[in-house]
């Protein structure tokens, strides 16, 4: 259930990251409220998550998915410069987003007799 938490707060962090440039410096109202919501859901699920990952782990994938996918929706929507470049780099951060994810270890609760 973590990581699920991780990825829709991840995907939250892309919302009011794209929400900030939509707002037009809080200029709009409505696209402020959305910016507003979305930065607390983003950040409440993510605290929900790093109950249950490593600290390091979760921030390194919400941040990475949100920079992966606010750049892309940048490029995509927003006319930002898509370049050779900056779309390999964007795959590596996708490839290291996906290293992480498959290197991180389950935790293992250890019994001692104390513990029994």
């Amino acid at each position: 259930m973590a990581w699920i938490y991780l990825f829709i707060g991840a995907l939250f962090e892309i919302g009011w990251a794209v929400g900030l440039k939509m707002s037009e410096g809080f200029t709009k109202p409505f696209i402020t409220i959305f910016t507003l919501i979305s930065i607390f859901i983003s950040f409440f699920l993510f605290t929900k998550a790093i109950k249950m990952i490593d600290i390091g782990t979760g921030y390194a994938i919400f941040t990475g998915i949100g920079a992966a996918g606010t750049a892309v929706i940048g490029m995509a929507f927003l006319g930002d410069i898509a370049s050779a470049g900056k779309v390999f780099f964007i795959a590596v951060l996708i490839f290291g987003i996906i290293g992480l994810k498959m290197s991180e270890s389950s935790k293992v609760e250890v019994i001692t007799e104390e513990g029994l």
